[in-house]
């Protein structure tokens, strides 16, 4: 198969507010690449796979409780008819892991992915037992439903395929990318309210600037993200230990 031929990256989203899509992924880089067919969007809408003529996806939670849970019977259903061989199925959730850069890479990689959008209380555990759904999360908070956290993993996805982001340089080099947040960004006009450049910056020796940047990422993850800075060290102690 030609490049040509390459199928785009297939995204399909279940969710009982279809029109909350594309929403942002149809502007900027996402919404060129849909309309240049990098990748393609298919919105399910869960309540047409309802059993009544309310279009009832919920119920009352069996032991009590406040809220509604998604029904097994309905979201089971419109995850069947969605359902690829080879496709991730990933469910949007605060209790899920962590998602990070490298889970991203992996997807962008693949054909595809489906996502469930969870509202109310959530999905019957079943239908996720069922369907060996992956819950991923966007970090401990709380949204109102799946959707949005559906919208920033499609975007992480789509700007990693290629032809979506004009310089592959820049993919490089962003934060999380060599396991450091990336390094601040300067521009024009040199002096700012008495604020000045890194003189590395300016000096145009560029192994100079390389270092400056580096040691920059390094001070910033350091600083903010004392979990990310543990196991960038722990996997340089351990490539400096297979080396020696």
């Amino acid at each position: 198969m030609g490049a040509d031929d390459q199928k785009p990256f297939a995204v399909r989203v279940l969710t009982i507010f279809p029109g909350m899509f594309p929403g942002p992924l149809g502007e900027s880089l996402a919404g060129r690449a849909l309309e240049d067919g990098l990748w393609s969007l298919e919105t399910v809408d869960i309540r047409d796979f309802a059993r009544d003529k309310h279009r009832s996806v919920d119920d009352t939670p069996f032991g009590g409780g406040a809220g509604m849970v998604m029904r097994p019977d309905v979201v089971g259903d419109a995850l069947a008819a969605v359902a690829r061989s080879g496709t991730p199925l990933i469910y949007l959730s605060p209790r899920g892991r962590l998602l990070d850069q490298a889970r991203v890479r992996a997807l962008a990689s693949g054909p595809g992915m489906g996502l469930l959008c969870g509202r109310f209380e959530g999905v019957d555990e079943r239908v996720l037992e069922a369907h060996e759904i992956e819950e991923l999360s966007l970090g401990d908070f709380v949204l109102s439903g799946g959707e949005p956290a559906a919208i920033a993993l499609i975007d992480a996805c789509v700007r990693l395929l290629p032809g979506v982001v004009g310089r592959s340089e820049s993919l490089a080099e962003e934060s999380f990318a060599g396991g450091l947040l990336e390094y601040p960004h300067y521009t024009r006009p040199r002096e700012w309210r008495g604020r000045g450049v890194p003189e590395a910056l300016l000096s145009g020796h560029h192994e100079r600037i390389r270092e400056w940047r580096i040691a920059a990422a390094e001070h910033a993850t350091r600083e903010r993200r004392p979990d990310l800075w543990r196991r960038y060290r722990q996997r340089l102690e351990g490539y400096d230990d297979e080396r020696d």
